[in-house]
């Protein structure tokens, strides 16, 4: 075997060990050492050359961008998605006429999917769903993307919330409780501008959450400046501390006014 390769895989062995036992500080050094010893291959894309080695290698990177992947999940870093996705994305598209497909594809675009539905970057999420052929459009991963997105452009938030229950994989937990947290931070927004107050069972319910120590947990950790008592939700706090601007009308009528003014002039 030649040398390069063997000590990638050796090193990439070093790696999945580091990230199955949660080591994520090794495994993001290792993953770094990885992808500089990937430069030395010329298979690999832009280049495609074809080399003795070039399916080995090619499945090889292919294999080790997609672990990059699923270790930034591991660490909470969407950033690192999005780098890795796209190091990724022309193994799964350039070269899929020279490598079998991977197992691994369609739960990694799902979670692409999912990524882009909490960073609300919506055109993103529908130019990548035309992309996609009808066989993978008919995947149970990109299936589920798809019915997120529609449940929250519907605001049926009660759906988004019960389909962690019916994820494809549990790595799909922490997209989906970042969506989640999206969710209450925007009902809890408009709430608190609605109401002066609400019971604690209807603040409970309508945040949807299953039990009052949640609710209360999630008032200690984001709107501390709600105040519960009596068993009541309080707003008001958060309305007297949010600053109030005045619209000024009257020096907008005396622009209008004057902007009439040289309209006519000019004509």
């Amino acid at each position: 075997m030649d040398p390069k390769l063997r000590e990638v895989l050796q090193l990439f062995e070093r790696f999945k060990a580091a990230s199955a036992r949660e080591d994520v500080d090794t495994a993001s050094n290792l993953l770094s050492s990885l992808k500089v010893l990937l430069t030395g291959f010329r298979s690999l894309p832009p280049l495609f050359e074809d080399t003795p080695n070039a399916i080995h290698e090619l499945t090889l990177a292919r294999d080790i961008y997609e672990h990059a992947v699923l270790l930034s999940v591991k660490m909470g870093d969407q950033d690192a998605f999005e780098r890795d996705f796209f190091q990724l994305k022309p193994y799964y598209t350039d070269a899929s006429g020279i490598l079998p497909p991977s197992p691994q594809e369609y739960m990694i675009l799902g979670l692409n999917l999912l990524r882009l539905l909490v960073q609300n970057r919506i055109a993103e999420f529908h130019t990548e769903l035309e992309l996609l052929s009808p066989t993978a459009l008919e995947n149970p991963c990109i299936k589920h993307a798809v019915e997120l997105e529609q449940s929250f452009m519907e605001g049926a938030y009660n759906r988004v919330l019960s389909a962690k229950q019916t994820v494809p994989y549990k790595t799909y937990d922490y997209f989906m409780d970042l969506l989640a947290k999206t969710i209450r931070d925007e009902i809890a927004g408009c709430s608190e501008k609605a109401y002066d107050y609400l019971s604690l069972g209807d603040a409970r319910q309508m945040l949807l959450f299953s039990s009052d120590g949640e609710l209360l947990q999630y008032i200690k950790e984001d709107h501390p400046e709600w105040e519960i008592k009596n068993g009541l939700v309080i707003f008001q706090k958060a309305k007297e501390s949010a600053p109030c601007k005045e619209i000024p009308s009257l020096q907008l009528i005396n622009q209008t006014l004057s902007y009439a003014r040289e309209l006519e002039r000019i004509v």
